[in-house]
C-alpha cells in the first residue's frame, strides 16, 4: 500500500463529531460504514437523533426499503421540521455570517451579522413574504452575490414552506430566465451590481429584461451592493429596494411552520451545457439529513467553528455552505475573484477570519501551485483543521502541493458529488489516512460501487462506472415538470436497474479509496479501450510551458483519436519539440493509449461558471453541432477558438 500523506493526530483531536456518533451507537469507528448501509434504518434515525435536527421524527424511519426500487424509498415519511428552525439556532450573540467582499472598505465591502442579527432580519424577510401573498410551495429566487441577505432570503423563504432557487449575478438575461423562467418564481431578489477582478458591474439594465421574462412575478425586491446606500442605477418598474420591503416591519421570533420532510426546499440547476437546464428539486428533510453526515462527520465541522467554502450562489456548494449554521458553525463568505488584489486574497481571509474549515476547488489548488505560491511561508493557517477540494479530480500532485506548501498538520480531503444529490457521494473521513490522489471513501449510508457496462462489480484498480446501491434521504424528489418522473429515471437510474448513476468515471484503490477519472460522457474510447481524461491533464499540466489543457475524442478513420488543446504559459511556443515532450510525458505517465494525436493551442479554455472544464461542448463545437445554453459558461467566447480549425477537418463529422 501507498505511504499516507496525512495520519490523523491525535493532539489536534482529529474527527472528534465521528468517533463521538460511533460511541453513540456502539459501533467502532472503522466499522461505521459497513454499519450505515447494512442498517439504515438505525443510520439515519441516529443521524437524526444525535446531529442536532430540530423537529418530530415520527414513528417510522423508512418505507420501500424491501422493493429493489430505489425510488420507491421514502425516509421518515411521517417526519414534521421546519429546516430553518435548524440552521437558525438560538437567536443569541454567536457569530452566525462575517462576510468581505474584494474592497473590504467599500461601503458595504465587509458585514458581520450575530445569530441574534440573522434571526432579526429572516423575521423582517418572513413577515414581508408573508405580506406578498407568499404560500407554501411557492417559488422565491435570488439573483444575488454571495452575500448576508441572500442566506437570510433563503432561511426566511423555507420558514414560511417556499421554495428557494438562487444563481449569480454574473448571468447574464438567458441565463437566468433559462433557470428561474422554467420554475415561475412570486419574488424576486437581485441585485444591482457586484465586483469582481476590481471592476464594478452593474445589472440594473439586465434586471429590468429579466423581470419583463418572468411574467409570475408579484414583487421584485433589489438588494444593494450597499445595504445602507441604496441601490445604484435604475430600477424596473414596481421593485422596491430592501429596506423599503422591510419597512413596515418589526423584528420579532421567527415562526417556524412544520413541514413534512420530504417538502421541497431548493431548485437547483444542472450546468445545462448541451441543453436547457434540468431543474432538480430537493427535500428539505433529505437534505438537512445529507449535509449534517457530510459537514459534522465527514469534515469535523464542530460548534463554534469557522467553515469557508469559495462558491457563488449558483453553484451547489453555496447550500452546502449554508447548512454549516445546522452544525453550530459560523460562515466565511467572500464574493469575487480569489485573486484580487493578488493571488493571497483567500489565505489572507483564513488567517483573518482563523477559518477552520478552508473550502476551495481543485482548480484553485492547481492555479495556487502553478502561480509558484506557497503559503505556508506567508500565513499562519494553524486554525485551519480541514481543507476541501472539489469540482474536479485533484491530481496527487495537487494533494502533494497542499501538504508540503499550505499546512503540513492539515486533513485534506477531495470530495466529489453534485447537484444532483446536492451533496457527496465520496469523501474525507478524519480518522482515516490521507494518500495522494485518492479520495477517502465512501460518504456514511452511501453504499457505492464501480461497475463495469454491464452493471457488474469491478475489483480494484478496476476503471468503470460510479454507482451507488442504497437510497439516501437527499436524492431529488424529481425534476420540474416532469411527468411520470420520465426526465429524472432517464437521467440516473435507467443506465443500471436499481442503482444511482450520475456518469463519473472511477476506480477503488487498495487503500479503501476512490479516484474519480472525469465524466464518464467525456471519457476517450481510442481502440476501444475507455480512459479518462484526468490522467491526461495531470501529466500534460506538469510542464511549465503548459498552464492547462483540455481533451476531446474524436472520430477519425473508423476509431476514435485523442485531441489535447492547450494554454501555454507567457514565452512558451508550441513547436514540435514541445508537441514531443508532450507526447513523451503522457506515454510514460499514463499509456501509449493516452498520448494525443492532435496537439493545438488556444488562448483560454471553456468554463462552466464553477470553474469546470466543458469538454462536452467543446466536442460539440468540434464536430459542428450546436451547443445550447452557452449562458451557462463562465466564458462563452471561448468556443469560437475551436470552431472551423483546419487541423481537424480531415475527420469526419
Amino acid at each position: 500500500m501507498a505511504t499516507p500523506l496525512w495520519t490523523p493526530d491525535a493532539e489536534r483531536a482529529a474527527g472528534t463529531n465521528l468517533r463521538a456518533f460511533a460511541d453513540a451507537v456502539g459501533v467502532a469507528p472503522g466499522d461505521l460504514h459497513r454499519w450505515s448501509i447494512d442498517r439504515p434504518e438505525a443510520f439515519w434515525r441516529a443521524v437524526w437523533d444525535h446531529l442536532g435536527v430540530v423537529g418530530d421524527p415520527g414513528p417510522t424511519t423508512a418505507t420501500g426499503l424491501d422493493t429493489g426500487d430505489l425510488l420507491d424509498v421514502r425516509f421518515f415519511p411521517e417526519a414534521r421540521l421546519n429546516v430553518a428552525e435548524t440552521l437558525l439556532g438560538s437567536a443569541d450573540d454567536r457569530p452566525a455570517l462575517a462576510f468581505e467582499g474584494e474592497d473590504p472598505t467599500a461601503p458595504g465591502g465587509q458585514r458581520d451579522l450575530t445569530r441574534a442579527d440573522l434571526h432579526a432580519l429572516v423575521s423582517r424577510l418572513q413577515q414581508a413574504l408573508l405580506d406578498a401573498g407568499v404560500e407554501p410551495g411557492d417559488r422565491v429566487a435570488a439573483w444575488l452575490p454571495n452575500v448576508p441577505e441572500t442566506y437570510a432570503v433563503m432561511l426566511a423563504a423555507a420558514s414560511v414552506g417556499a421554495v428557494f432557487s438562487s444563481t449569480s449575478p454574473d448571468f447574464g438575461t438567458d441565463g437566468v430566465l433559462d433557470r428561474f423562467g422554467q420554475i415561475q418564481p412570486v419574488v424576486l431578489f437581485a441585485t444591482d451590481g457586484y465586483r469582481y477582478a476590481g471592476r464594478r458591474h452593474d445589472v440594473t439594465g439586465r434586471l429590468a429584461e429579466v423581470v419583463a421574462g418572468l411574467p409570475s412575478l408579484r414583487r421584485v425586491v433589489v438588494v444593494p451592493e450597499d445595504p445602507t446606500g441604496g441601490p445604484v442605477g435604475d430600477l424596473p418598474a414596481d421593485a422596491v429596494d430592501l429596506a423599503t420591503f422591510l419597512g413596515p416591519h418589526e423584528a420579532g421570533p421567527v415562526r417556524f411552520t412544520p413541514r413534512p420532510f420530504d417538502h421541497p426546499l431548493y431548485v437547483l440547476y444542472s450546468s445545462g451545457t448541451t441543453g436547457k437546464p434540468k431543474c432538480i428539486v430537493h427535500r428539505a428533510g433529505g437534505i438537512l439529513l445529507k449535509h449534517l453526515v457530510e459537514h459534522r462527520l465527514h469534515c469535523d465541522v464542530r460548534d463554534g467553528d469557522r467553515v469557508f467554502y469559495f462558491t457563488t450562489a449558483g453553484w451547489m456548494m453555496w447550500n452546502w455552505l449554508a447548512s454549516g449554521l445546522a452544525a453550530g458553525a459560523s460562515l466565511v463568505l467572500y464574493d469575487g475573484s480569489p485573486f484580487h488584489p493578488g493571488p493571497s486574497r483567500l489565505f489572507d481571509l483564513a488567517d483573518e477570519h482563523a477559518i477552520t474549515l478552508f473550502g476551495v476547488s481543485a482548480k484553485f489548488v492547481d492555479s495556487v501551485a502553478t502561480a509558484g505560491l506557497r503559503p505556508a511561508d506567508t500565513h499562519d493557517l494553524s486554525s485551519v483543521r480541514t481543507i476541501c477540494a472539489t469540482g474536479s479530480p485533484l491530481s496527487p500532485e495537487g494533494f502533494a502541493h497542499v501538504q508540503a506548501d499550505w499546512a503540513t498538520d492539515v486533513h485534506l480531503a477531495s470530495i466529489s458529488g453534485g447537484t444532483d444529490l446536492c451533496g457527496c457521494l465520496v469523501a474525507g473521513d478524519p480518522t482515516r489516512p490521507v494518500h495522494a490522489g485518492q479520495i477517502q471513501g465512501p460518504v456514511l449510508g452511501m453504499d457505492m460501487d464501480v461497475v463495469d457496462d454491464a452493471g457488474d462489480p469491478v475489483g480494484t484498480g478496476v476503471r468503470g462506472e460510479l454507482v451507488c446501491r442504497s437510497p439516501f434521504p437527499s436524492m431529488p424528489l424529481g425534476f420540474w415538470d416532469d411527468a411520470g418522473d420520465v426526465r429524472y429515471r432517464a437521467a440516473y437510474f435507467d443506465r443500471f436497474d436499481g442503482l444511482w448513476h450520475q456518469g463519473d468515471f472511477a476506480e477503488r484503490t487498495d487503500e479503501g479509496g476512490y479516484v474519480i477519472h472525469g465524466r464518464s460522457d467525456a471519457t476517450l474510447n481510442p481502440g476501444g479501450v475507455r480512459i479518462g481524461t484526468a490522467e491526461i491533464y495531470r501529466r500534460v499540466e506538469a510542464l511549465d510551458e503548459v498552464v492547462e489543457g483540455l481533451v476531446i475524442g474524436q472520430a477519425h478513420a473508423g476509431d476514435v483519436r485523442v485531441v489535447l488543446f492547450v494554454v501555454l504559459a507567457d514565452g512558451a511556443t508550441l513547436d514540435d519539440d514541445l508537441r514531443d515532450r508532450i507526447r513523451t510525458t503522457v506515454r510514460t505517465g499514463a499509456s501509449p493509449r493516452h498520448v494525443p494525436a492532435v496537439i493545438l493551442e488556444v488562448p483560454e479554455l471553456p468554463r462552466t461558471r464553477s470553474g469546470k472544464l466543458v469538454e462536452l461542448a467543446v466536442r460539440n463545437v468540434v464536430e459542428g453541432r450546436p451547443v445550447t445554453n452557452v449562458e451557462a459558461l463562465a466564458n462563452p467566447d471561448a468556443l469560437e477558438h475551436f470552431r472551423d480549425r483546419p487541423e481537424l477537418a480531415d475527420a469526419p463529422s
